[in-house]
């Protein structure tokens, strides 16, 4: 559910650039796709990095972090496929900056995810690999359907994300606080 969530920034902008025409064979779609998942991959283990060197220091409050950082980065989601206009490209976005720029944006949430992660204690490895499996999929399947759907479907997909990182940042904090 978690890199499901997390993949809906990286989503919809795929369906942009699918929609864009900008984005032209298969090596444009493998370029934007391997990298949306590589780095979605790669923020949580930053982000757990970090949380494991602060962890004893809120160990009390975890939980709440955890619920927090989930409940701001799904707030964000919401908030963006709600006001979002859509996107349109000048090049393609699959070379250079703005392949790394588009990377490092869709990527940045699961920065924090990875700091909720540390703070519950969960071993980062699976959870990344899962997690950037998934984007690198999901984008493919968004570029795919930009070309088709049009530009319509890509603020709905962040409003869905953002709801699946809230629900879990729930289910942290209800399970902690229960048990």
């Amino acid at each position: 559910m978690i890199a499901v969530g997390l993949a809906m920034d990286a989503f919809a902008v795929s369906i942009a650039a699918g929609t864009s025409g900008k984005l032209v064979g298969r090596r444009a779609t493998f370029r934007l796709s391997f990298h949306f998942g590589l780095f979605q991959a790669m923020m949580p283990v930053i982000g757990w990095y970090a949380g494991i060197s602060i962890a004893h220091l809120i160990s009390a409050v975890d939980h709440w972090v955890a619920f927090g950082l989930l409940l701001f980065v799904g707030g964000r989601m919401i908030v963006s496929g709600v006001a979002s206009e859509s996107e349109t490209f000048a090049k393609d976005p699959s070379k250079g900056a703005s392949l790394v720029l588009l990377s490092v944006a869709t990527s940045i949430d699961a920065l924090a995810v990875g700091l909720s992660l540390a703070m519950i204690r969960i071993n980062i490895w699976y959870p990344c690999a899962v997690i950037g499996i998934v984007t690198a999929i999901l984008s493919v399947i968004g570029i795919r359907a930009g070309k088709y759907f049009g530009k319509k479907l890509g603020p709905r997909m962040e409003l869905i994300g953002g709801i699946i990182l809230i629900g879990i940042g729930l289910k942290i904090l209800l399970g902690d606080l229960l048990v």
